[in-house]
């Protein structure tokens, strides 16, 4: 019995333990690929989802400064984003006209437009979109996030917002643009102002007239707001000497005729007598001498930056942004000298683009190259120069240790004639000599031997005769 129960007890369990221990990291593996695998399929589909921006304009998508904005702002969602974008553009085209009764059906065709797919931010540039929004915010997809930018804060109706508004908005120095021009141009008498007549522009028209009151004692302005802008030319055309031209804005001319872009600046640029001065850098780069103005890339950073936050989340009430405010100085090196304008006069901390380049900065390497090219060949002519000077110096004294040696010799052989010349004349003086004295003594004999006193006569006449 013991044997039977051990056997019917182990064999059947054997197979089912070594089955469990089998199949369950199995199934655990199983499992976590399962959900691993439906993960991965739920962040396809959430990064398959874009984020839905639309961006509202003021009056058209060309329309300066805020086609600047526009763009820059488009440029730096996408480069900040996390997530796809599905950026569309939208125009408040009734923002040129008086009538705000032509907004109605465009909130209608707004509404149409999203109701199936509401946009997750809108971003309304410039102040009429700004405007348009907030007297039609109920209607427009009232828990939409809204962002306000590129828009001057008091365009804003800052009690008005709601907890999904936020604003990235902009703060103008209008005196700071006329003691600019003062600055630079001492003897200004008159400043002519370019404003439109569009709704806002005419807000616009009030409000610098406002803010230019304090200047009236100092110069004269003259405002252009009621031509149309082929007037305007021709008046730009014949301003007084000492003028300047501040140009704020040109949507809408006096004739209801829109301008889109910076064609309108462009040709009072080519027609006016004196140079045009502006406070953003949207119209800075070619047809303004420049001065403390807002930056559209700063500005666009920015409203970037919150627009991000929204889109992942954040509340748009709970940001409160300071509006920007006028950047550092910045001119246009081509106007400055176009007009005589001296840069000493510019503002500390000023800077000056489009400088041209000098013929050092323009033709650097070539004039490197040609400089090492002469500094090679002077060097070259220099030594051989100096090759020359030591061979001729070394020919000079060769010649001259040729002349010496020369001198040497002929010394020498002088020297050896002349002992030669005495040695041939002393020697048969000497015999002569020799054989006068034995003659002599044979003389001095009592009894001369004359044969060999005769033999030593002979012998000196014949030494004579040899010499």
């Amino acid at each position: 019995m013991p044997q039977e129960r051990l056997v019917g007890d182990v064999v059947p369990r054997r197979p089912r333990q070594r089955w469990r221990g089998n199949a369950s990291p199995l199934r655990r593996w199983v499992g976590f690929l399962a959900i691993l695998m439906m993960s991965f399929a739920w962040s396809v589909v959430a990064a398959a989802e874009p984020k839905r921006v639309v961006l509202l304009h003021s009056y058209g998508r060309d329309f300066k400064p805020w086609s600047e904005f526009a763009r820059a702002i488009r440029s730096e969602l996408e480069r900040q984003s996390p997530w796809p974008l599905d950026i569309s553009d939208l125009s408040l085209m009734t923002a040129r006209f008086s009538d705000e009764n032509p907004e109605t059906p465009f909130v209608d065709y707004l509404r149409a437009l999203f109701a199936k797919h509401r946009p997750d931010l809108i971003i309304n540039i410039g102040a009429p979109a700004a405007g348009f929004v907030q007297r039609n915010r109920s209607q427009l997809f009232a828990n939409t996030p809204m962002l306000f930018t590129a828009t001057e804060q008091r365009r804003i109706r800052f009690a008005e917002l709601t907890p999904y508004d936020t604003v990235v908005a902009l703060a103008h120095n209008f005196p700071a643009v006329i003691d600019n021009i003062m600055r630079l141009l001492p003897d200004t008498k008159n400043v002519a102002v370019v404003v439109g007549k569009s709704p806002n522009e005419k807000f616009w028209f009030e409000e610098l007239r406002r803010e230019f009151k304090p200047f009236e004692k100092r110069v004269t302005f003259t405002w252009f707001n009621d031509l149309s802008f082929e007037n305007i030319l021709k008046h730009a055309a014949a301003l007084p000497p000492h003028s300047a031209i501040f140009w704020h804005l040109m949507s809408v001319d006096a004739a209801g005729l829109a301008h889109e872009g910076g064609d309108a600046l462009s040709r009072l640029h080519d027609v006016g007598n004196a140079p045009i001065f502006s406070h953003n850098d949207a119209f800075f780069g070619r047809d303004v001498v420049g001065g403390p103005m807002h930056s559209v890339a700063e500005g666009a950073h920015q409203t970037a930056s919150v627009a991000i936050r929204i889109l992942g989340g954040e509340k748009p009430g709970d940001f409160k942004t300071p509006p920007a405010t006028y950047t550092a100085p910045k001119f246009d090196w081509r106007e400055l000298q176009r007009w005589g304008i001296d840069e000493s006069r510019l503002p500390p901390g000023s800077e000056v683009r489009f400088r041209e380049p000098t013929a050092w900065e323009r033709y650097r390497w070539q004039m490197t190259g040609i400089f090492l090219a002469l500094l090679l060949q002077s060097a070259m002519i220099m030594w051989l120069l100096l090759e020359r000077y030591r061979r001729r110096r070394a020919e000079a004294r060769s010649r001259s240790l040729s002349l010496e040696v020369m001198h040497l010799n002929r010394a020498a052989e002088a020297g050896a004639l002349s002992a030669s010349f005495a040695h041939d004349l002393g020697q048969p003086l000497v015999s002569i000599g020799l054989n006068a004295e034995r003659a002599e003594n044979l003389l001095r004999r009592d009894r001369p031997d004359l044969v060999k006193l005769k033999e030593e006569v002979v012998d000196i006449m014949l030494l004579k005769t040899a010499r």
